[in-house]
């Protein structure tokens, strides 16, 4: 009988996933992901069949944590532009937080190793962002661009932001609150 799979081992394996990564990319070997894990290659494959289900496991993983961060404490009951920036200021401070988790998110979106099911369950979290959004846009607060190009252009800002506030410690609350408002400001419809 197979010895039952372990959490704590998974867990490692993940970490050590995203530690290699961070450090060599996605590219990075199995064989090191293993060594920073503790366990033996043939261990990692236990839990993951291929490369591209780590890779997919930890897409989804790092996505829950960002949600989690995201909608903690999202105020539901405040106008658009309130939720707007407190989804900025959520996510502005969890990757900063976890810059290594925050860089290998940005190379797994754009890996073109994702699966469908992948993609789906890391999108499913944020719906109630998406409908702040359209919602944003429907009461004419944020011009009426498509959703995946406001998302872009919000990704994009915060990466920005993101990378002047490390360059930058100790302006990095004034930097934060500008980013938020140089994206707000262009593209607020009045």
């Amino acid at each position: 009988m197979a010895r039952p799979l372990s959490d704590e081992k998974r867990r490692a394996i993940l970490n050590a996933a995203a530690e290699v990564f961070a450090e060599r990319g996605i590219g990075a070997p199995t064989a090191a992901i293993s060594k920073v894990a503790g366990v033996a290659e043939g261990s990692l494959f236990t839990y993951f069949a291929t490369k591209d289900d780590l890779m997919n496991a930890l897409y989804r993983e790092i996505k829950h944590e960002v949600a989690e961060s995201l909608m903690l404490k999202f105020p539901r009951e405040q106008d658009v532009r309130i939720r707007m920036l407190h989804v900025w200021d959520a996510y502005v401070h969890w990757a900063t937080r976890h810059p290594h988790r925050s860089k290998v998110l940005r190379q797994l979106q754009v890996s073109g190793r994702l699966t469908k099911e992948s993609e789906t369950a890391g999108a499913a979290p944020f719906v109630e962002v998406m409908e702040t959004a359209k919602e944003a846009i429907a009461s004419g607060a944020l011009r009426d661009v498509p959703l995946d190009f406001l998302a872009s252009m919000m990704d994009a800002q915060m990466e920005a932001t993101i990378s002047f506030m490390a360059a930058h410690p100790k302006a990095a609350g004034r930097y934060r609150a500008l980013g938020f408002e140089l994206l707000w400001n262009g593209l607020n419809a009045q």
